[in-house]
């Protein structure tokens, strides 16, 4: 096992390298500039900002020295906000961000693992029908199509939650509702898929015929190796609960790393856009170990190798 995961930590390191120097070298080829916008700004003026951004020097310069200072988790300073550390500007929004994932994520693997497991055991019934459907339009339905329905309906008619912004629980409900339906959905299908093969199998006949009781066989047997093919999703589906929620960030106000993304791109500031890539890359390597960590500790049978 460690030598397993001290090998996958080489292969991120080389990841983040190469990440690292693609996002680099695009940013450097986009139009514009962070200084586009500064029509008053003298000639003077911008060499000695160039200066003390550094984008006076050579291009390969600036990227070793990007690359470095990144490996130590310095992303430089914001163009957007004057002498901001892309650091702290990140570490100070990615905590609502995380929150919101987070919860969507939990929200979305349990409920979904609770329908899937309901629709399998309930196979060809109405139940299973309903159930298939609402799995259906939860992967169709665009988070911020649902995400508008909450705020009219949930928040503006009803009254029952806030529609926007970021003070305490109740505001994190309805934008966690929205990113985790896809989730939702997503697991929901994929359980029921499995539990009705493995339901149909030898060893669950066999748990049935040493008279173990209806509860024990789902919960003991076929949900466990049921859980494999979500657990798989687990990596994708939490990268998408980041990226996603870029939009939902921009629809509730919440002041996360998604909102922080999208005005850095407005502005052509360099150094976000960066940071938050890599940030992002980060975070999505460091979820696809722990879920192939996780493949041992459900079902003992995979060896990571």
């Amino acid at each position: 096992m460690i030598k397993y995961i001290l090998k996958r930590l080489a292969i991120i390191v080389v990841t983040l390298i190469i990440i690292i120097t693609a996002t680099f070298f695009l940013m450097k080829l986009m139009p514009g500039s962070p200084l586009a916008n500064a029509e008053r700004l003298s000639t003077s003026q911008r060499k000695l900002i160039e200066a003390q951004y550094g984008l006076d020097r050579p291009m390969i310069v600036q990227y070793l020295s990007y690359l470095w200072n990144a490996f130590h988790f310095n992303f430089g300073v914001s163009f957007q906000y004057a002498n901001q550390q892309v650091s702290t500007l990140i570490a100070q929004r990615m905590g609502p961000s995380a929150q919101l994932g987070v919860q969507a994520l939990i929200f979305g693997v349990i409920f979904g693992i609770g329908l899937g497991s309901a629709a399998a055991v309930r196979r060809n019934t109405k139940t299973d029908t309903a159930l298939s459907i609402l799995a259906v339009l939860g992967i169709s339905i665009p988070s911020f199509v649902v995400a508008a329905l909450l705020q009219y309906y949930v928040g503006l008619k009803l009254n029952w939650l806030p529609i926007a912004g970021w003070k305490g629980f109740a505001s994190t409900i309805l934008p966690t509702i929205a990113l985790g339906l896809s989730p939702l959905a997503i697991s929901a299908r994929f359980i029921r898929t499995e539990m009705v093969d493995v339901l149909g199998s030898d060893y669950i006949e066999l748990a049935r015929a040493k008279g173990l009781s209806k509860s024990e066989v789902i919960f003991k047997h076929a949900l466990r190796n049921s859980l494999i093919p979500v657990v798989t999703l687990i990596g994708p589906m939490a990268v998408n609960l980041m990226t996603g929620s870029i939009v939902i960030e921009q629809i509730f106000s919440i002041p996360g790393i998604g909102q922080q993304f999208v005005s850095s791109i407005l502005t052509n500031d360099y150094q976000i856009i960066m940071g938050t890539t890599i940030v992002y890359a980060m975070m999505l390597m460091v979820v696809l170990l722990i879920t192939d960590i996780l493949y041992g500790l459900i079902d003992p049978r995979i060896r990571l190798s």
